[in-house]
């Protein structure tokens, strides 16, 4: 199934005082550079400071880069870094024919099965698109494209 020694990294820090624009507009910079994934979770630091744990998930080349961009627009001082090993499904990205429009869709693929996740950019163009919603585009990619795969 997944792939031992696939290596990716954690970077994270406590930052509890910065404002919610500034926090959404480096998650924005993050994720341009090459940040795998980027995510907030509230915290309480010394003297009960309500704060935010800043995690970027990257790859080992990404990670000078992505701490200069942390260091630039927040206010901390210091980043920890871990080295995290996973487990990842084979999977590729297709372009399907759907009653909507082509879409694109992440396949991954496990020992028999093959699962099927419409892209968030095709979902939401599609629904710009038809005037529908997130979910009903969603289930119709997701049911018309196992005919294609």
């Amino acid at each position: 199934m997944g792939r031992a020694g696939d290596f990716i990294y954690k970077l994270e820090t406590n930052i509890d005082d910065c404002t919610g624009e500034a926090l959404g507009y480096v998650m924005e910079r993050l994720m341009e550079a090459g940040a795998r994934d980027v995510h907030y979770i509230p915290v309480f630091m010394k003297k009960n400071r309500p704060a935010y744990e800043l995690n970027v998930i990257c790859k080992e080349e990404d990670i000078e880069k992505l701490e200069d961009i942390i260091f630039r627009e927040t206010t901390t001082i210091g980043i920890r870094r871990q080295r995290m090993e996973r487990s990842v499904l084979k999977r590729k990205v297709q372009t399907v024919t759907t009653s909507l429009g082509e879409a694109k869709v992440k396949l991954c693929y496990m020992e028999k099965a093959v699962r099927a996740y419409p892209e968030y950019g095709s979902v939401r163009d599609l629904c710009r698109k038809h005037g529908l919603s997130f979910q009903e585009v969603y289930q119709r990619i997701a049911e018309e494209c196992h005919g294609q795969i």
